[in-house]
């Protein structure tokens, strides 16, 4: 979205004239007080019409701090539509300039909760490990889900700190970062690549935040490590730079054993970030993947297992409380993906099944039923057939003879229908046993029974392929499994990570910039939420 300013810019008011003469435009006031406000409201009432349909919300939450060194708090929604699509909205970006306490947080969210309509009491709430963000999740009596993308990072930093892996990444990182300060270094090493005919991609310098960085730089450095051992030996760079000195062949083995053994942590960052897949499924299996990924093995040196072990650690003190075993568990068990459930005993399976038919169970479906046409019926039909001949025979005798004698008043018509007999027990009996069926009727299953016998089929079922989306399955097999169905809107809504808020900083980034840092808050939080949720035409 480009600045109110330029409407004022001579180059635009010049190509718009050039485009359409006539076309007045609009002032930077005009926009700023009533176009963008308007559209504000209107795209407010378009997301409020698609949230009231959603069997479930689930929001994000994170804060972040703008160029003008102002605290804001972004709220995203997920929730699944009814064509099984995952549908993602930012609801405010608010400036926050309390402490950012539990009871603050959860006080914010019970607003937002209120403000959009939300039922708080169904809503799951996903955002990073930090204390206050538990705090404000237990206040607001929220199902709280955990950023998993936030505790792989968390292992992974774990890792990062030992002594051995930080003195090998500040090594490379001490290369890294003199090729990007010197040009005559930087020179030296596009031909180097030339030379050996390698990519020609730069060298990366790791993020203190980011632990999928110092992978990242690892990996670009062993990728271009020749070209950089003979940059470093060339004679302009010797005279210079004698400091600067080359890996010894121990430090590259150990970044290569660095790499192999932090890319399943990778991989799975990786896989949380997919935003148009349901991610809270994926949890289970990858964290019990990754704990046996990083179990120790005989061929692992010192170095390895000591990474092994920091990341197995941390990992293993996860999603240890039963609430959230149980509603990650189940989220696997409704991908068809994950169904079978190989990482889990046969008892947990069996309880994780009986849960879910328990919750199917307690699913208010109502199915629109279809009316089957039965004999009685037709036999109603004949009866209602005779006495409307009957009335139209009478009306055309009284229309033919005209006024009669008194007694002769009244046409004498077809006789009044009679009840058709269809055998000589019901002329006998009568209505004593006419109203039963001739065959009897099933009873009615219990929504337990149904539930049941859906999830026993289901499970029957072929498990979908990994590269296979699983709500695209689920569009298809939804009448299959109605109950289930409900069940999997209430589960997969649910995002893995706290990622959707977080990339919101990156678009804030871009509306909050140098040139507009003295937007207020409220224009600030009007221009987030139209970028993301404005239906743009297109053409």
């Amino acid at each position: 979205m480009r600045p109110y300013s330029v409407v004022e810019n001579e180059g635009f008011r010049n190509m718009i004239y050039q485009a359409e003469p006539r076309y007045a435009i609009p002032s930077r006031k005009t926009i700023t007080e009533t176009t963008i406000p308007d559209l504000y409201k209107e795209s407010v009432s378009e997301v409020k019409v698609s949230l009231r349909g959603a069997k479930r919300i689930a929001l994000t939450c994170d804060g972040w701090t703008s160029r003008a060194t102002e605290s804001y708090v972004t709220v995203t929604s997920h929730h699944i539509t009814d064509d099984w699509g995952l549908c993602s909205h930012v609801l405010q970006t608010r400036a926050m300039y309390e402490s950012h306490t539990g009871k603050n947080l959860s006080d914010l969210l019970n607003d937002v909760t209120t403000e959009w309509g939300i039922n708080a009491n169904d809503t799951a709430l996903v955002t990073d490990n930090a204390s206050n963000m538990i705090v404000c999740a237990e206040l607001s009596g929220f199902l709280h889900i955990k950023c998993f993308a936030h505790t792989l990072n968390l292992a992974a930093q774990r890792a990062l700190k030992l002594p051995d892996v930080a003195r090998l990444l500040g090594r490379i990182r001490r290369v890294s970062t003199f090729f990007h300060k010197s040009t005559k270094a930087h020179h030296i090493f596009r031909e180097k690549q030339k030379q050996l005919k390698l990519p020609a991609h730069l060298l990366e310098t790791d993020c203190p935040t980011r632990w999928n960085s110092a992978y990242e730089m690892v990996l670009r450095f062993l990728e271009q490590q020749q070209a950089i051992t003979a940059a470093l030996l060339s004679n302009e760079i010797r005279q210079t730079e004698k400091e600067i000195s080359t890996l010894s062949g121990s430090d590259l083995t150990n970044a290569e054993m660095l790499v192999k053994a932090l890319k399943p942590v990778a991989v799975a960052t990786k896989v949380m970030s997919d935003e148009h897949n349901p991610t809270v499924s994926v949890i289970a299996p990858l964290q019990a993947q990754l704990l046996q990924a990083t179990q120790e093995h005989l061929g692992d040196s010192p170095f390895v297992k000591h990474i092994k072990g920091a990341i197995h650690q941390d990992l293993e003190k996860r999603y240890t409380s039963e609430r959230e075993k149980n509603t990650l568990n189940l989220a696997a068990a409704l991908d068809p993906r994950f169904k079978l459930l190989p990482f889990l005993s046969e008892d947990e399976k069996q309880e994780v099944f009986a849960k879910m038919v328990t919750e199917a169970a307690s699913m208010n479906v109502h199915q629109e039923g279809v009316v089957v046409r039965s004999e009685p019926d037709s036999e109603q039909e004949e009866l209602s057939a005779a006495a409307a001949l009957s009335s139209s025979w009478s009306e055309l005798t009284r229309s033919s003879t005209g006024a009669s004698d008194q007694e002769n008043e009244e046409p004498q018509g077809p006789p009044p229908a009679k009840r058709r007999v269809t055998c000589a027990l019901d002329e006998l009996f009568g209505d004593m046993y006419g109203m039963q069926d001739d065959e009897p009727s099933e009873p009615q299953k219990s929504p337990f029974d149904c539930a049941e016998e859906e999830v026993k089929s289901y499970r029957a079922a072929a498990p979908l392929n990994l590269k296979q989306k699983p709500l695209i399955w689920w569009e298809k097999h939804h009448c299959e499994y109605p109950l289930l169905a409900e069940l999997t809107k209430r589960y997969l809504c649910i995002p893995g990570s706290s990622v959707p808020s977080e990339r919101v900083f990156s678009t804030a980034g871009d509306i909050v910039t140098a040139q507009r840092s003295c937007l207020t808050s409220e224009h600030v939080d009007q221009l987030v939420f139209l970028h993301k949720n404005l239906q743009v035409p297109k053409h």
